[in-house]
């Protein structure tokens, strides 16, 4: 540990450097994935081996979802989250600019932060010694100076360790901790198109409304991510219950479902829509608010277009590859931590047109903690079906068995001049087989070149869809 430095020379100075994680290359565990069958192999979700190369192969290389810019919007402000099962500090710099950075002193390494935000803050200081950083990051001071009376302490190379690269989209902040890591836009590809549906909606922008809930549940992160890439199907037996209670009636999606509705997936990045305009927004229970889409969508035409336009209040669910969901209409948006193979941290925001009244943003936000929280309606009906899939496939002989993902496997629709892999319907698995096929693009390319030029890669059409 001393290299020969422990009695003070200058060769014992440790080297503080950030300190970002190399990609290996887990052939093995990209193979639980069979593409051919569309089937995958249970221990994906329980075993600890798999859990360990995912902190390492996705989420210490994904753009991550860290905040939204109205949660932080003058220096000094500050969020609290993770990335991975890392915490992470993210605040805004005296010149305007985002920074992120590990909750994690650089000394003995507890938390630097302990509340999940804050304004104003002019630094943060570690409980233990009392070390001191500023919001850039660096490191201030020391408890009595102790530390800088020693000629070896190199106060200018100690500090908090910061997420390699952090950009926005649109409101929405992300961070990544690979500096190789391709853009913030490049990692979304074509995608963009159908994050606009919500982000991009009104000139005015969207924010963060109500604070954020959170909760855990005892699920492995996977599953409620691919849940929202595109299972409409849960809907007709899952939610009848919570259909009836909140709108007298069940789940009835029309004659036309079918015909209206498509998946689309780039990179695993997954969106599933059935253009019926107020779907997801009846389930809220506001008669007001369905009017309000209504108008929305009309006026949204010249921006999105007809299409986009009528799958702002739609039946439809989206994930952003790995963990990062939300749903049209419902305008809940959330992120699944994981917590190990079998827990997860669910943290929810509702977001809402800066534009809108204040009277709709109250519905919003009130119909959100009505379905889709940790006492909603559609939420326990959720959690639930996560957890008991989490715990029976942690049976020995349970596990051995591979599960059935191949629900329309001939759906690819090759018509619709759209960005992304399209499939005809949403009641397949196609975004589900997707996802999982750009999980196990994770596990085996150790390198963004294989990993942007893959299967889950964009077809060629979509880059004349998009422009």
């Amino acid at each position: 540990m001393c290299n020969d430095g422990c009695s003070g020379g200058k060769s014992g100075r440790p080297n503080m450097a950030p300190v970002y994680p190399k990609a290996g290359s887990y052939p093995n565990y990209a193979k639980l994935v069979d593409r051919e069958r569309a089937q995958v192999d249970r221990s994906v979700f329980v075993d600890e081996g798999v859990y360990q190369a995912e902190l390492q192969q996705i989420f210490a290389r994904s753009w991550l979802f860290l905040a939204h810019e109205s949660q932080i919007p003058n220096p000094g402000d500050f969020i609290r989250t993770s990335m991975g099962e890392d915490d992470v500090i993210v605040v805004r710099q005296r010149d305007k600019t985002v920074k992120a950075f590990l909750n994690s002193c650089p000394h003995r390494g507890n938390r630097v932060c302990m509340v999940d935000a804050g304004t104003k803050a002019r630094g943060f200081i570690c409980n233990y010694h009392g070390w001191s950083f500023g919001i850039d990051g660096g490191l201030r001071g020391t408890d009595g100076k102790v530390y800088e009376k020693d000629e070896n302490f190199e106060k200018a190379q100690i500090g908090l360790t910061p997420v390699a690269q952090v950009d926005s989209y649109k409101g929405l902040i992300f961070g990544t901790f690979d500096p190789n890591a391709p853009s913030l836009l490049d990692f979304f590809g074509p995608f963009t198109f159908y994050l606009d549906i919500m982000l991009d909606n009104d000139e005015g922008g969207t924010e963060f409304i109500g604070g954020a809930i959170k909760s855990e549940i005892d699920c492995n992160w996977k599953f409620p991510a691919e849940n929202f890439v595109g299972d409409i199907l849960h809907a007709f037996w899952t939610h009848q219950s919570g259909a009836q209670a909140i709108l007298g009636g069940g789940v009835d999606l029309g004659k036309r479902y079918e015909e209206l509705a498509f998946q689309a997936s780039v990179y695993g990045h997954g969106i599933e829509t059935n253009l019926d305009k107020v779907g997801n927004t009846r389930t809220l229970g506001y008669p007001e608010l369905v009017d309000y889409v209504y108008d929305l969508s009309e006026t949204a035409k010249d921006r999105l277009g007809e299409l986009r336009s009528r799958a702002i209040g739609a039946i439809s669910s989206c994930t952003v590859f790995p963990n990062f969901s939300f749903l049209p209409g419902q305008n809940t948006f959330r992120v699944w931590h994981p917590r190990g193979p079998g827990k997860i941290e669910l943290v929810v925001w509702t977001l809402v047109n800066k534009n809108a009244p204040d009277h709709i943003k109250e519905m919003y936000r009130k119909g959100v903690m009505m379905t889709f929280s940790p006492g909603g309606v559609f939420e326990m009906d959720d959690g639930e079906n996560w957890e008991y899939s989490t715990r029976v496939n942690q049976g020995f002989v349970t596990k051995q068995q591979p599960l059935h993902y191949a629900l329309g496997m001939e759906s690819a629709d090759l018509e619709r001049d759209l960005p992304g892999h399209i499939h005809k319907g949403s009641m397949n698995d196609a975004n589900q087989r997707l996802f999982y096929t750009r999980w196990a693009e994770f596990m085996e390319y150790d390198n963004w070149t294989d990993l942007q030029n893959g299967e889950t890669a964009p077809p060629q059409k979509a880059d004349k869809a998009a422009e």
